[in-house]
């Protein structure tokens, strides 16, 4: 709205100008706010949401061994509660994992909440990276035997973590929790170059390379004493009376 207005001074500006300010000043200003509008438009944040989503695989109503949820904060955090809460209750995974440290706690009050037995979730809240997403995960889960996990993130997000889940042993099918309806086209714009960027430097650090098998199943003993020092594992809690 506010670039609306803009424009619409400017247009009045261009129309009561003499023909060599609108030629200095006017018209470049005018092509560079047009430039900007697109660039923050929509249509804009589409194409560039659409080249981290087009080669990710479908869902196939496959069953899985585990529902992950990574959490992004309070913002994202109920729709995808609500996702998992589905899915569980569809029968697609017996397990709901939560990964990330400012919302594995939360989320596993609001599922119970919802109704999920408590004994089918579980989660890790120290993990702070995507990366971290994925290692401390298969640090807890692999072991167990999971393999096949239904992933849960926000549309930009997900190249990313499915690479990185991919990376450490799990086959991974996609469940997008899509952004807020209040997203503006600015802000998704900027969650997704900031993916973009994340897939260079998890490219360049080697990130998306496949972990040994001996370490996924014997994981990091640093890890292993993180979680307790840290009391990084949480599971869920009868609901109180």
């Amino acid at each position: 709205m506010e670039i609306l207005i803009v424009l619409t001074i400017i247009g009045i500006l261009w129309l009561i100008s003499p023909r060599k300010l609108r030629r200095r000043f006017i018209t470049p200003l005018a092509i560079v706010l047009a430039l900007i509008v697109f660039i923050t438009s929509p249509v804009t944040a589409s194409l560039i949401n659409w080249g981290l989503t087009a080669n990710l695989p479908p869902d196939t109503g496959e069953k899985t061994d585990a529902i992950v949820i990574l959490g992004r904060g309070p913002e994202l955090r109920n729709r995808r509660v609500e996702i998992a809460e589905e899915l569980w209750t569809a029968k697609r995974a017996p397990i709901i994992f939560i990964s990330g440290m400012l919302d594995a706690r939360e989320m596993i009050e609001q599922l119970t909440a919802l109704g999920v037995t408590p004994t089918a979730l579980s989660g890790e809240a120290c993990s702070q990276s995507t990366y971290e997403n994925a290692e401390y995960t298969a640090a807890l889960l692999y072991p167990q035997g999971v393999r096949k996990v239904l992933l849960i993130t926000d549309p930009s997000h997900m190249q990313r973590s499915l690479r990185s889940f991919q990376s450490f042993g799990f086959k991974v099918t996609p469940s997008i929790s899509p952004l807020p309806p209040q997203t503006s086209s600015v802000q998704s714009i900027w969650l997704a170059l900031r993916e973009y960027g994340g897939l260079l430097d998890y490219q360049r650090r080697g990130w998306f390379q496949p972990v040994a098998q001996a370490k996924l199943e014997k994981p990091d003993p640093q890890i292993l004493r993180k979680f307790s020092d840290w009391y990084c594992v949480v599971k869920g809690e009868p609901k109180k009376p």
